[in-house]
């Protein structure tokens, strides 16, 4: 198979460059100075092991590619604000043998967040859930770090919304030929909205870098709170923090690597890329979305999402805001909608 990896960012570029040293025909397809970097000098992976090149066909869309292959395998990596752009350009690329890859390939979705593989669905036959648990980073063009040892990462992966079958398990065992865990789950999203929960903290390290404060750890706590009523309310399962540390263990324990920035999760890096837009909308507008379709208030979930998409549009450094502010600001929220609702 071939892997065409839309989206070689943290997460599409360290899983094309660790596939790639496992043997595996790798594509990388990315925009702008990224393009430009992989193009020139090839995809720099910096890695517990040390720093790999990795020299693999770059592209910017499927036209540069001609006819897809029958056994090409579409990795979605792209943030999830920008997946129904991606959709919209490799779908009705043409197959070898007949057909589109909408029709005839396998996608497989790696992002934050549930909405990916439902705007998939709508345009594919043949979608896949991955639920990635991969600290990778991504804010120098043609460099990806990922500091996990002695595996680099685990991909949960199944059949989206639910099931497996044997092109789930085919992708599995390359994956882990390529310092992975790809346990392979027939409740894919059960997974999924289980990191949908943890990254509702995203939005709070890229505002104000928070990340192990007391303070912090306290705010997101009620920020959770309201996405798991949510997701009772919606009567949505998710994994539980035991079942989810029972398959981690140390399995990825991050370690320094030289040469590589000091910096935090996917959010943290859009802010930090420049690139104006980030994934709040996905993850805490999710919960929002999900409150107001059941009737629960979610006002930090709201407020959060608010804030993390003006600091895109607004270019705003990464970790600017003051915690004391962000949770001032918080708690202004949160009492504003309490208000509301005094009889």
């Amino acid at each position: 198979m071939r892997y065409i990896i839309i989206g070689a960012g943290a997460i599409g570029g360290t899983v094309g460059g660790r596939l790639a040293q496992a043997g595996h025909e790798v594509v990388l397809v990315a925009r702008g100075a990224h393009r430009a970097a992989l193009t020139e000098d090839g995809l720099l992976l910096r890695v517990p092991q040390g720093e790999l090149t990795y020299r693999l066909p770059v592209v910017e869309g499927p036209d540069a590619l001609g006819t897809l292959r029958a056994d090409d395998v579409l990795f979605l990596a792209v943030k999830t604000q920008d997946t129904e752009a991606a959709l919209r350009v490799w779908g009705p690329a043409p197959v070898e043998g007949g057909g589109t890859a909408a029709e005839r390939l396998p996608v497989f979705c790696a992002q934050n967040g549930v909405e990916s593989p439902r705007l998939a669905l709508r345009r594919f036959r043949n979608v896949y859930g991955v639920c990635v648990w991969l600290p990778a980073t991504h804010v120098e063009p043609g460099v990806v770090s990922a500091a996990g040892t002695p595996l680099t990462g685990i991909l949960h992966l199944g059949r989206y919304p639910h099931g497996t079958d044997e092109t789930v398990r085919r992708i599995a065992a390359d994956l882990e030929e390529a310092y992975f865990e790809a346990p392979v789950v027939p409740d894919v999203s059960r997974w999924q909205y289980a990191k949908l929960l943890s990254n509702l903290g995203n939005a709070m390290e890229a505002v104000s870098g928070t990340s192990g404060d007391p303070g912090a750890e306290a705010l997101y706590a009620r920020v959770r709170a309201e996405g798991e009523a949510v997701l009772h309310a919606a009567g949505i399962e998710w994994t539980s923090t035991g079942e989810q540390q029972a398959v981690r263990g140390d399995k990825v324990t991050l370690v320094p690597l030289d040469g590589a920035p000091r910096g935090g999760g996917s959010s943290w890096q859009s802010l930090s890329r420049g690139v104006g837009s980030i994934e709040a909308d996905h993850l805490n507008g999710e919960i929002a979305l999900l409150g107001r379709l059941h009737g629960v208030p979610t006002p930090l979930n709201e407020f959060l999402q608010r804030l993390a998409n003006q600091f895109a549009r607004e270019r705003r450094a990464p970790g600017s805001l003051p915690l004391t502010e962000l949770i001032r600001w918080a708690d202004r929220a949160a009492a504003a909608v309490a208000f509301v609702q005094e009889p």
